[in-house]
């Protein structure tokens, strides 16, 4: 089974370069739309079985136009939301931005216990995602061992995510390889229950 991570198109917030996390949060810009058409033409001929996202607004508008291309509806999932980043929530200033990556990079580091300034520890991130993921595996997986699920999620908790699930993924690439707008990780489920990633962002692992 293979598991494609999508980030969502552009947000309003993205164009303002806020931290935004709550849900549902903002809607997607023109561009962001124009992005979601192209991301279902890209990939509304492959052999996707299911299509879901996150509650965020901006996810399931990036998901709608992908899952009407490949006739299928778009199911919210629980767990796979941006990460809470507290305080920090709706702030764009360096020092914000800053506190943000520096939490960020002890998680990809392995260190966990950091919560971000009142919001979500990496314990708490992980065990949420890696939950919804489990989930999926366990629905899927059985039916169709070589199908493919697309979920849009965001670009945070996937570059976290994909390196706590996927062993050939280094915390160098976690802190450093952002995913633009609509960019995914490819995983690909191992025999022994884990995962291995397939692509970054285009780039082959």
């Amino acid at each position: 089974m293979r598991l494609y991570l999508i980030r969502h198109a552009e947000s309003e917030a993205n164009v303002r370069g806020i931290l935004d996390t709550r849900l549902p949060g903002p809607p997607l810009t023109e561009l962001g739309r124009q992005q979601s058409q192209t991301l279902a033409e890209g990939l509304g001929q492959e052999s996707i079985s299911a299509v879901y996202a996150s509650h965020a607004t901006r996810a399931r508008q990036t998901a709608e136009p992908l899952a009407e291309a490949l006739a299928v509806d778009v199911q919210s999932l629980e767990g796979v939301h941006e990460v809470s980043v507290g305080v920090l929530e709706g702030r764009a200033d360096q020092a914000s931005v800053e506190a943000y990556m520096g939490v960020f990079r002890q998680w990809t580091r392995g260190d966990l216990s950091v919560p971000m300034p009142g919001g979500e520890s990496g314990q708490q991130v992980r065990a949420r995602y890696s939950t919804a993921v489990a989930e999926l595996r366990a629905k899927h997986e059985p039916a169709d061992p070589d199908g493919i699920v697309a979920l849009v999620s965001h670009g945070g908790v996937i570059r976290l995510s994909a390196e706590w699930l996927a062993g050939n993924v280094r915390p160098e690439l976690a802190d450093r390889g952002l995913i633009p707008n609509t960019g995914m990780v490819v995983l690909e489920t191992l025999p022994d229950g884990g995962w291995t990633c397939l692509s970054w962002a285009g780039l082959p692992m």
